[in-house]
């Protein structure tokens, strides 16, 4: 009976497809527009280091901890993502953040975030892209979350025509405001900047200010689309004599 009942309903006439008004503008990808970009806009954690989780992953085992499930806690637990923010906005000191996420992972506080970040490195190859960059006269900024304000080697920043640090600002990413002050910072408007992340939420912003933005997973696909954007070799041939 069902299956006689579908069939002798009338069938639903199908809309006609909306058809874009004439005049009305095509959104176009900001990283689309062939015209080079002048500004360089990049967070430092997972961008200008190796992997950030990578080495979270190392301290959860040498902890004992389930790296699984303290990744599903940050995403779920309003307490974890709390202390975050707190730690990235300056509201929490790094020992008033250890003391607290310590009895939330039940490990001891000293040097919680020393261990977090123990696997953590600078990239090379990305600093001198980065380096490149300015040499070739595009301005730079530093654009980042931080787990402490001192967390920043005093010999790499002078990379940068400007700095943005969220602990020192009292904001974090994705707040539009970050990218507006890197933009300031360095000097150039927004729209003439690419923003680089390895965290796609975070990419968001600076796309809706018209920035074109990469999202960096490895230094082998960041670089080339990095000279595709700013026109101008930032690999390790950059420097060879033609």
């Amino acid at each position: 009976m069902a299956e006689a009942s579908k069939s002798e309903a009338p069938r639903a006439r199908a809309r006609p497809r909306a058809r874009p008004r004439a005049g009305t503008p095509k959104r176009e990808d900001p990283a689309d527009d062939p015209t080079p970009r002048t500004g360089l806009l990049i967070d430092w954690g997972g961008v200008l280091t190796t992997n950030l989780f990578a080495s979270f992953h190392a301290y959860c085992l040498r902890e004992q901890i389930d790296p699984q499930a303290l990744a599903g806690r940050f995403r779920r637990d309003p307490a974890f993502r709390e202390l975050l923010i707190a730690l990235e906005e300056g509201r929490l000191t790094e020992p008033e953040f250890e003391g607290s996420f310590a009895q939330l992972l039940g490990v001891a506080p000293e040097g919680l975030i020393d261990g977090l970040f123990a696997g953590v490195e600078p990239d090379g190859a990305m600093i001198e892209a980065v380096r490149r960059a300015r040499e070739a006269g595009v301005r730079t900024a530093l654009v980042s979350n931080s787990w402490g304000t001192h967390r920043y080697p005093e010999e790499l920043l002078g990379i940068f025509d400007g700095v943005v640090i969220s602990g020192l600002e009292g904001i974090r990413k994705p707040a539009p405001r970050m990218y507006e002050l890197g933009a300031q910072r360095a000097g150039i408007a927004a729209a003439a900047c690419v923003y680089v992340d390895d965290l796609p939420f975070n990419l968001t912003p600076a796309q809706e200010m018209g920035m074109a933005t990469v999202h960096h997973t490895d230094p082998a696909t960041t670089i080339p689309e990095l000279e595709r954007l700013l026109g101008i070799p930032l690999g390790e041939d950059a420097s060879d004599p033609p």
